[in-house]
């Protein structure tokens, strides 16, 4: 396999895994959630996991059967009410959830693939999001300092793919999949569809291959 063929199977993903990792994850209500890699997760029985998206899908769909299972130790996601399994361990005490906003989130994100220290938000001020973190006024408005963030790895859900990881994505399962793979420290995508370099017209690859480390056909081995 050339260093340019980036295509992998779920068993070598493993050993990318490990106890208290964190991971982003594309989806939303976990459309354009890649399944077959969160089966893979939790098979692979790591635990202590930090899981970094819009919302934790529902009890058996997406991440949220990495809840249900006990693998997550923090949920940062922007709202959690589909998944009533993930606000009763947070009321229980046994799951650290921290919600943030939608766009902050997906700032901070950003944020952490572009390598900047921050963004400056207004979203938050004299609310309770305000708690612990620095503000600053300019021409008085304030501002709140959100930090970036990124994750060990990201994993991500995409229609299309050819073997040097370019990514073409299907309507609404694109959503916060574009996002993830910028700030992820490796990067892995689930595509239903694997072909040949130069099969993808460019102007179509919303996510470039340099952004992707590997690439697992669904269902595949």
């Amino acid at each position: 396999m050339s260093s340019s063929d980036k295509r992998i199977g779920y068993a070598e993903l493993r050993s990318h895994f490990r106890d208290g990792m964190s991971i982003l994850f594309g989806g939303f209500m976990g459309i354009g959630t890649p399944d077959g890699i969160v089966r893979e997760i939790l098979a692979s029985g790591v635990t202590d996991l930090t899981i970094i998206g819009n919302d934790t899908a529902m009890v058996d769909t997406g991440v949220g059967i990495l809840v249900g299972n006990r693998r997550v130790k923090k949920v940062v996601a922007t709202h959690i009410g589909t998944n009533p399994e993930t606000g009763r361990q947070m009321i229980a005490g046994e799951l650290d959830v921290e919600l943030i906003p939608q766009g902050t989130l997906a700032e901070r994100i950003r944020c952490g693939g572009a390598g900047l220290g921050g963004v400056l938000t207004p979203t938050g001020v004299g609310t309770i999001v305000e708690e612990g973190k620095t503000k600053l006024s300019f021409d008085g408005v304030e501002y709140l300092v959100e930090r970036p963030i990124r994750a060990d790895i990201a994993i991500i859900k995409a229609h299309r793919a050819d073997w040097k990881g370019n990514l073409v994505y299907q309507r609404a399962a694109r959503n916060f999949n574009p996002l993830m793979a910028l700030a992820g420290d490796f990067v892995v995508a689930e595509v239903d569809e694997l072909v040949l370099p130069g099969a993808i017209d460019p102007d179509h690859v919303v996510t470039p291959g340099v952004l992707v480390d590997a690439v697992i056909l669904a269902g595949g081995n």
